[in-house]
């Protein structure tokens, strides 16, 4: 029996990739960029099966290049939003991805950058590389307290309550807004208009989808006190960036702190880069050696299952193994 066909979109950590190794001989595209579309759609005719990462989009005209023959689609990311995962279930391939590894990389990331903005260090370190730093003085860079403050988590999923667990130690008071989502860590349930009015800092941890596409626009910012920081982890998609440049160059909030953006990479002429109170990072809420390790090795799991038609450990549509 012939060996299956596999393509790996980057070379992905050792864990993960050691994984794919002992069981299938995979084809990996060997730069540091990904594959252009027109490489992309080449390189994975006739493949059994494929791991990507959120750098790719694979919709039905990507399923279709590869063709009827494809097993299972596995992704290094928790967020799906790069795969059509109707297309992929309407031609019953299993789509796979790496949920909760990532957690407290990630709410770690959000409470660096909430911390960033409040105390506004990067903006500091420029100060003090530009020769300005004279004297100690009493106003000097004044920023947010965290002890005490208002903290609003907008999606209380498993990265949300991660954020909410580690605001405990800032003494803080956390609001939420999730539909269905279960208390947890005494934090207190609110509709989003409350939330956004009360909160000094405002964490955004929802996927990106239909509904929230530019959920945090020109209207939600306006609802924001003058003194908050807002941050998003979440996807770049769910935040209208030119209503941010607005709102933070007029002052109408505080500070703002992004991991994601949209696109990415942001482009280097894009406004938000001119501010001061906006630290902007490249994507990094999951970039730690253990976090990426164990990100690799979940969605080699997920191909290697696929391609030897077992369930998925991690499936994001299940529907494709119902026998109706």
């Amino acid at each position: 029996m012939s060996q299956p066909k596999i393509f790996i979109t980057r070379l992905i950590p050792s864990r993960g990739l050691d994984l794919v190794k002992r069981h299938f001989l995979p084809d990996i595209w060997p730069g540091d960029l990904p594959p252009t579309r027109e490489q992309f759609l080449e390189r994975v005719r006739g493949v059994d099966g494929l791991l990507c990462l959120l750098t790719e989009k694979v919709d039905a005209e990507l399923m279709d290049a590869a063709g009827a023959q494809l097993k299972v689609i596995s992704s290094m990311s928790v967020g799906v939003d790069h795969l059509d995962i109707a297309a992929a279930t309407a031609r019953r391939i299993p789509v796979g991805n790496t949920p909760g590894v990532l957690t407290d990389a990630t709410a770690d990331q959000a409470f660096a950058l909430m911390l960033a903005a409040a105390r506004r260090i990067t903006e500091a370190e420029r100060y003090l590389r530009a020769g300005k730093w004279v004297t100690w003085s009493p106003s000097l860079l004044l920023g947010a307290d965290l002890a005490g403050a208002t903290l609003g988590i907008i999606g209380f999923g498993r990265i949300g309550q991660a954020i909410a667990k580690r605001a405990q130690g800032f003494d803080m008071r956390v609001l939420y807004h999730s539909p269905n989502a279960k208390p947890a860590h005494n934090a207190q349930p609110v509709d989003l208009d409350t939330l956004l009015k009360e909160s000094d800092f405002v964490s955004i941890n929802v996927p990106l989808t239909e509904k929230t596409k530019y959920l945090a626009n020109a209207d939600f910012l306006a609802k924001m006190k003058p003194n908050a920081i807002l941050v998003n982890t979440a996807r770049g998609g769910v935040l209208d960036q030119n209503a941010l440049y607005h709102a933070l160059k007029t002052n109408q909030i505080f500070a703002a702190a992004l991991d994601v953006t949209d696109p990415e990479p942001l482009p280097m002429d894009c406004p938000l880069l001119e501010l001061e109170n906006c630290i902007i990072v490249p994507h990094l809420g999951s970039a730690s050696r253990k976090t990426r390790d164990m990100m690799s090795l979940l969605a080699a799991e997920n191909l290697v299952a696929g391609l030897k038609g077992e369930r998925l450990p991690n499936c994001v549509n299940p529907e494709v193994y119902s026998t109706s």
